[in-house]
């Protein structure tokens, strides 16, 4: 039992690092743009996201694996009304009926101050009660509501995963300076 338990669990982490980005700045910044672009290729009424939010933050590479207990992580570039302010770095855990692995990429819209500020100083998490919508597969309408002053939206890259759970992110942000 414990050596199956063993290889559930390299299992998980081996997927979660053969997605996960680099913490290469200059190699996020620059996939970062890259996300941007098919997110707005795949909904182009996002784009008034990008103009309403106060600030927002794209992971484009985030990496996740699973096996009942889910694990993912990425890195990202942040923007305060579209200029580069600073890296964020992204975790979540979840628990539930899951299994597989995948990469996608997360954009983090914030409209409010209160939402700025808790993202910026580490305070903002969020769990089931947030759910992000696939940029790929939104409704025609495109009305997105924000919830707390956040909006997110997730984009499938690859991978193969099968999932009911529950979980949340937890963000961490490092400004330049």
């Amino acid at each position: 039992m414990k050596t199956k338990n063993l290889l559930m669990m390299m299992m998980l982490f081996f997927s979660i690092s053969l997605f996960a980005q680099t913490a290469d700045d200059k190699k996020v910044i620059n996939d970062a743009a890259n996300a941007k672009a098919e997110f707005l290729k795949a909904s182009p009424k996002m784009q008034g996201y990008f103009d309403d939010a106060k600030a927002y933050a794209i992971f484009p590479n985030i990496g996740k694996g699973a096996i009942i207990v889910g694990a993912a992580s990425g890195n990202g570039a942040v923007y305060e009304r579209g200029v580069l302010v600073g890296m964020a770095n992204m975790k979540q855990l979840d628990i539930g009926a899951q299994i597989g692995g995948k990469a996608f990429s997360e954009i983090v819209f914030l409209k409010t101050d209160k939402a700025v500020q808790q993202f910026m100083t580490g305070n903002l998490k969020f769990g089931s009660n947030l759910s992000a919508i696939a940029a790929n597969q939104a409704p025609p309408s495109f009305d997105v509501t924000y919830t707390d002053g956040m909006a997110v939206f997730t984009l499938p890259k690859e991978g193969l995963m099968a999932e009911v759970s529950v979980g949340g992110q937890k963000f961490d942000f490092d400004d330049f300076e």
